[in-house]
């Protein structure tokens, strides 16, 4: 009986096309394959959709909405944490600015226009939660298309509810996923993170500052963290970056001090474009 099916099953295999086998597909052999696959899917889909170019939006995937904030307090055990309400506070005040920049830039840079077919500066994210769903969430509130870059990890990370259909990817590979990230950005905004907020951020301005991307604003928000997290000038007087490095981004603390420095630095569309 185990020979039989072993044979029946091998048969319904040789039954299979190369592209519906996915044991063959899974193959180490096959990982270029994986790859080229998995870019074609988001960069074909984005054509579809008519996305010209994207704004980057980075930043903590802890931070919670005012309201998710104040249902867990409320649902809090035991004494008050005073430390832990102050931190969740801030977190929910980096979420709220998030959501005002995300509406803001998709107001303003063109995500809803489509002339010729074509969005300009679609608010485009990690497609977690956070200040990802945040700026998700801004850009979907005034009726725009925003973009989820997701990341298959072992603790799962669920794309939030606010990214257009369509427009919400999955991937394995973080390499391709980091080119979507780059290949259509206009600008990056990156809010306070961790560690993966730092990896995409220190990537970008090493792109800039050897020159293999074009010069796209970047913009840091909220001086505080900043300041005390990333010694930037140290970096600089201690000669391993170059005094004018520290242009390669400006750090601002509110949407519309952000949507200025976006303007001064060369924000570019062929939508022209307009104040909300």
């Amino acid at each position: 009986m185990p020979v039989e099916n072993n044979t029946s099953r091998d048969r319904e295999d040789d039954d299979l096309l190369s592209f519906e086998d996915p044991d063959f597909l899974m193959r180490e052999e096959m990982r270029p394959n994986r790859l080229a696959l998995e870019f074609a899917k988001a960069e074909l889909e984005l054509q579809d959709h008519g996305i010209k170019s994207t704004i980057v939006v980075f930043g903590s995937s802890r931070a919670l909405s005012p309201r998710s904030v104040k249902h867990r307090l409320a649902g809090a055990k035991g004494p008050k944490d005073p430390s832990m309400e102050q931190r969740l506070t801030q977190l929910a005040d980096w979420y709220e600015l998030a959501r005002d920049f995300g509406r803001i830039v998709s107001l303003r840079g063109g995500a809803l226009s489509s002339e010729h077919g074509t969005c300009e500066n679609v608010v485009a994210t990690g497609g977690g939660p956070g200040i990802m769903e945040a700026a998700n969430r801004g850009a979907a509130e005034v009726g725009a298309p925003t973009i989820g870059f997701n990341i298959r990890l072992p603790e799962e990370q669920r794309p939030n509810k606010y990214l257009t259909p369509g427009l919400s990817f999955n991937f394995h590979y973080f390499a391709v996923r980091k080119m979507h990230f780059a290949m259509r950005a206009n600008a990056l905004a990156v809010f306070p993170g961790g560690l993966g907020t730092m990896d995409e951020l220190f990537e970008i301005l090493t792109l800039k500052q050897t020159r293999m991307t074009h010069s796209m604003p970047v913009i840091l928000f909220c001086r505080d963290y900043w300041k005390r997290i990333v010694d930037f000038n140290a970096l600089a007087e201690m000669g391993t970056i170059d005094q004018q490095d520290l242009h390669l981004f400006e750090i601002v603390d509110d949407p519309e001090e952000g949507w200025q420095a976006l303007m001064k630095h060369g924000l570019t569309t062929q939508t022209p474009l307009r104040e909300a």
